[in-house]
């Protein structure tokens, strides 16, 4: 029976923890959702990102580890939020302008929705927070640790494109190009993570894409439709090349700029392990 709860070291199994983290957010969420509901309402994106906090801190307490352990060192931080502001910038830059080049889309200047665009970047950060807490914090850490890098990766991105599901099964001939690209800005997400073993590129690369794809480009986001600072109107026939409703996830230059960034993620590492045994021991999974 011991077995079965702790592993040779004596600690509890990671699929405990799981169980542990996801009754604890239950618990938070249950009962706001309720009090949220009978006011007709819904628990604010903040408010969400705020019970995620207080579930990865209390498994935390309960392992006797720091808040760091999960997001990372202020260093890191410091590092890396600039990179991953630029990143996801270039990567939607990148695959709009190739939308424009083909004619596919022209802007409208959007700036009377200045408010609109301020809600939008907060609901950005809040979106960032709680996703990457929880897909790539807490319970990602403890699936790394229990079965692997890259089955972790596959599992946190299914579980991913489940909870866009509802956008995705709106994308009618779009359907399987978004949840591709859904799993493969997963897969992205979770090699930022495991490559400096740190939530600040991942959480600020996360909110990049949102916010330059969304509030500032006017794109839908995951299906949600946004408004912007500029406003796109699409070109009739050209659905596969932007995305239409749903966004430039689903789109076949959002394919291209998404797969050459995770490959530029892999191959990242392979630099740093060809560094010396001491970037090898530090870029190994913990």
């Amino acid at each position: 029976m011991i077995g079965i709860f702790k592993n040779s070291a004596g600690r509890l199994r990671n699929g405990w923890w799981l169980l542990i983290f996801y009754f604890t957010l239950g618990v938070l969420v249950v009962p706001a959702t309720v009090y949220a509901s009978s006011s007709g309402r819904s628990v604010s994106l903040a408010f969400q990102a705020l019970l995620v906090v207080i579930a990865t801190s209390v498994c935390l307490a309960f392992r006797r580890e720091r808040i760091a352990s999960v997001l990372g060192t202020a260093a890191s931080w410091k590092k890396h939020v600039p990179l991953g502001l630029a990143s996801g910038a270039l990567i939607w830059a990148s695959a709009a302008g190739t939308v424009w080049l083909i004619g596919a889309v022209e802007w409208e200047w959007g700036g009377g929705n200045a408010r609109a665009v301020i809600d939008g970047l907060l609901d950005c950060v809040a979106v960032a927070v709680v996703e990457e807490l929880m897909f790539r914090g807490f319970p990602f850490q403890r699936l790394v640790d229990g079965v692997g890098a890259w089955a972790a990766q596959v599992l946190m991105g299914l579980y991913f494109v489940l909870t866009h599901s509802a956008g995705i099964s709106a994308a009618g001939n779009l359907k399987v190009l978004a949840m591709a690209n859904i799993f493969a800005a997963s897969l992205l997400f979770g090699t930022a993570y495991l490559r400096t073993r740190s939530l600040a590129l991942p959480i600020s690369l996360h909110f990049a894409l949102n916010f330059v794809q969304g509030p500032l480009l006017g794109f839908g986001v995951s299906g949600n439709e946004t408004q912007g600072v500029w406003m796109p109107v699409l070109a009739k026939g050209f659905e596969w090349w932007t995305g239409g409703a749903f966004g430039l996830e689903a789109s076949i230059p959002g394919t291209a700029a998404i797969i050459l960034a995770l490959a530029t993620a892999l191959l990242w590492r392979r630099r740093t392990v060809a560094a010396g045994p001491e970037a090898t021991r530090v870029s190994s999974p913990s």
